[in-house]
């Protein structure tokens, strides 16, 4: 199809030169609907990057929608900080009946507040003030968040830079196959810890993503996870596991980190949590952990009572019967098959692909083709995104409810986008 950008007149004239995501995909979208976004011109867009992974469930779910309007209808308590409400409480219940027991977790909920970063940041204090100690341990090619503590465990450059102040008492350390196999796993990191001269103070903590989203879709072993956590045992170290962007079923499990059987001592969740992109985001942690005093660490939005209706209804829907992650499995198996078949028709590329359940990467060579293809994929209707530390990597990231056939028709747009840019 053709499509002619808008006159963006108030957004240029008006809004912020730090907007992004508008530039790569020059439309202004009207309506969303389950796998697909419409703009107001009429033009049909296949949503594979699902707001950025808060949008599992797609758009406007017609089950959370209907839980969000009866509960709106009937006057619930919108915002309510840290209070007792029938919303939070059946949240709770829900959580707890749904995720927690079934995977024998006995964490305790901390609600933050709704974003993303404010679960970090409320992870890392919560792991200084437990062990007593200021170093944070994470890898390279890292993503937590925008705010100071969580740009403080980001590997990319560019994110660091805007913080304008110096990044302390953050050490990064090589992700699984960042030396490409070449160095025994965490080799560096043990030395490190048992020399005396090496300046690495002891940790607090160590936070890790499983696959790493914004860094490029880099998958981490089952293996090497659970190396990472017997060496956090071993030495004294919280384990806390960024599930932001890959919890609520992205990988397949609900958490990414089920399938290396390990626990981490603290969870940062957000993005899905909420279920239909209201903004939630919670910290899990041990008992044992909880020694916060009563608003040590608060926020005015940590009480979104509409996410906890649509939230409880998303567990209740999709994660009771375990159908969920069968399903986002088999739709991996899909995309696998599909990325494949491109990597083998344009070999000279050098093209790669990577990934679990519902998150793929496909690198290119050339940094610049993933752009070039991610843009022809726009123009033919597809939404996708880069990611990486050069934005090499084309990222898919489509709602778990896609269907079988919207996902083959991504898959083929997609592999039209990569011959025509070839």
């Amino acid at each position: 199809m053709t499509i002619t950008p808008p006159a963006l007149s108030v957004f240029e004239a008006l809004e912020s030169e730090v907007r992004s995501y508008c530039r790569g995909w020059p439309a202004v979208f009207d309506r969303a609907q389950g796998s697909y976004m419409y703009d107001e011109d009429g033009h049909t867009y296949l949503d594979f990057f699902a707001g950025a992974g808060a949008l599992n469930y797609g758009h406007n779910n017609p089950v959370l929608k209907r839980a969000l309007l009866d509960y709106i209808e009937r006057d619930g308590v919108t915002h309510g900080l840290d209070m007792g409400t029938t919303a939070k409480r059946a949240f709770l219940e829900t959580f707890q009946n749904t995720v927690l027991r079934p995977r024998d977790l006995p964490y305790k909920v901390m609600f933050p507040g709704p974003t993303g970063t404010n679960a970090v940041e409320a992870a890392l204090k919560l792991a200084r003030k437990v062990k007593g100690r200021e170093a944070i341990v994470s890898f390279t090619n890292a993503f937590h968040g925008m705010s100071l503590g969580a740009l403080a465990v980001t590997g990319n450059a560019f994110k660091r830079a805007g913080a304008g102040i110096p990044l302390v008492h953050g050490t990064p350390m090589p992700f699984d196959n960042y030396l490409d196999g070449r160095v025994p796993d965490f080799l560096w990191f043990e030395r490190l810890l048992e020399d005396q001269g090496s300046g690495l103070n002891q940790p607090a903590a160590v936070i890790v993503e499983t696959v790493q989203g914004e860094g490029g879709i880099n998958v981490a072993r089952a293996e090497w996870l659970r190396g990472l956590a017997d060496l956090c045992k071993r030495r004294d170290m919280l384990l806390i596991v960024d599930d932001i962007q890959m919890g609520c079923g992205r990988t397949g499990p609900f958490f990414s980190f089920e399938e290396a059987g390990i626990t981490p001592d603290i969870v940062t969740l957000s993005k899905s949590i909420g279920g239909y992109g209201l903004p939630m985001s919670l910290a899990l942690f041990r008992p044992e952990l909880d020694i916060w005093e009563p608003g040590e660490h608060n926020g005015t939005f940590r009480g979104n009572n509409p996410a906890f209706v649509t939230a409880a209804a998303a567990l209740d829907t999709y994660w009771a019967d375990g159908q969920m992650e069968k399903q986002t499995l088999a739709r991996g198996e899909q995309v696998e098959q599909a990325l494949r078949e491109i990597c083998e028709e344009h070999v000279r590329l050098g093209a790669q692909y990577r990934g679990r359940g519902l998150v793929w990467g496909l690198e290119f060579t050339d940094p610049s083709r993933a752009s070039a293809v991610c843009a022809r994929a726009f123009e033919l209707g597809l939404l996708v995104e880069t990611s990486g530390p050069q934005s090499e990597v084309v990222k898919l990231l489509p709602p778990l409810t896609v269907s079988p056939e919207e996902l083959d028709e991504g898959l083929r747009t997609l592999a039209r986008a990569v011959r025509e840019t070839a």
